[in-house]
């Protein structure tokens, strides 16, 4: 005999509910299988060796990590008129080897870029670096040479071409104190978050050439809204994933915006903690590291003083480490992270931290 239709819709409905189950156990399971798995970190106090004598750290403004696993800091030298008393301020650049021996270290204090501010290795270990008081990008050979450059120094993408004039958001030849810049490894293009001055990600080709553009300033609205390609303040940090997405750090908008390498905006990864309100005065995300097998992307929350380690696609936090402090293993400022082969992790601290401390992965 035939079901009713009653019992038909109620077996339909059951098999559904059923259906629903399976899936939410399994997401369950993916997500419980992840965070098992997730990285798991522990300090490791024999790096760095100790810096030549005499010479002590500024505020450290990036980290960053070559194909042969040396790593470069860039420092602020940014030391007290006290400290001057018995130390002198070290170069701008300095690089470590794995081991964390000073391997060289270089920068004219009146060439680099003011107030140094994040780095980046491209294809061919060269190192580029800006500064978040400046208008400009630098590249570096690997011995320390000066190659290229991008914008002149002292000048700035703003209405009078000053550190103190409106941001225009629109050069092609300078800058408006950039944060951080990402190299894609297949052609050389510069994506570089313009964004202490600025409000935008701004794309070179490896020979300086203007390409594109996006972003400008957020209205409140937006902010609260989380919309695409709008900046609550700091553009603080550029990221790229091997699939070629763009991941950028909205700092006072507490996420991270994801783009297509044209700018068109893909998704929002909220890092809300806590946070009563928005615009965020200090801000959650500060910077953002691929693992090398693209697995976890590492997010260094500032306002915590944590970093996660995320799912990049749910953007679900899977462990975490770090607190507030100037004990090792803890982080004052944790500003800025580099990875090594290895699965290293190296964080760079600014402010009072003045500091690079590895973090090794345990699991």
């Amino acid at each position: 005999m035939a079901a009713t239709a009653p019992a038909a819709a109620a077996a339909e409905c059951e098999l559904h509910n059923m259906t629903m189950r399976v899936t939410w156990i399994a997401l369950a399971l993916s997500f419980t299988l992840a965070a098992q798995n997730a990285p798991k970190f522990e300090v490791d106090p024999s790096w760095p060796k100790a810096l030549p004598a005499g010479w002590i750290n500024g505020q450290l403004g990036g980290v960053c990590v070559d194909s042969h696993d040396h790593v470069v800091v860039v420092d602020r030298r940014n030391i007290t008129k006290e400290v001057k008393e018995t130390s002198q301020a070290a170069p701008s650049i300095i690089m470590f080897d794995a081991a964390g021996a000073m391997v060289r270290a270089w920068g004219d204090p009146n060439v680099v870029p003011d107030s140094i501010h994040g780095c980046a290795f491209d294809g061919d270990n060269n190192v580029w670096v800006g500064g978040n008081h400046d208008g400009i990008l630098q590249k570096y050979s690997h011995d320390g040479k000066l190659l290229q450059q991008i914008g002149t120094r002292g000048q700035f993408d703003s209405s009078d071409g000053t550190g103190k004039g409106k941001p225009l958001n629109a050069a092609h030849d300078k800058l408006y104190n950039p944060a951080g810049l990402a190299i894609d490894p297949g052609n050389g293009d510069l994506y570089v978050a313009d964004g202490y001055g600025n409000r935008r990600i701004v794309v070179f080709d490896k020979n300086g050439k203007y390409l594109r553009q996006w972003g400008r300033q957020a209205t409140k609205e937006e902010t609260d809204a989380g919309a695409g390609g709008a900046f609550t303040e700091l553009v603080h940090c550029v990221a790229m994933s091997k699939a070629g997405l763009i991941y950028v750090c909205d700092r006072q908008g507490d996420r991270i915006q994801v783009f297509d390498k044209m700018g068109k905006f893909q998704r929002n990864i909220w890092m809300r903690d806590g946070t009563p309100t928005l615009p965020d005065p200090r801000g959650t995300v500060w910077w953002l590291e691929f693992s090398r097998d693209q697995k976890y992307l590492y997010v260094m929350n500032g306002r915590s003083e944590k970093v996660h380690a995320i799912d990049p696609e749910s953007g679900k936090i899977l462990s975490s480490f770090g607190r507030p402090g100037h004990q090792i293993g803890n982080f004052t400022h944790g500003h800025t992270m580099a990875v090594d082969s290895k699965g290293n992790l190296y964080v760079a601290e600014t402010d009072f931290g003045r500091r690079v401390q590895r973090f090794k992965p345990v699991n």
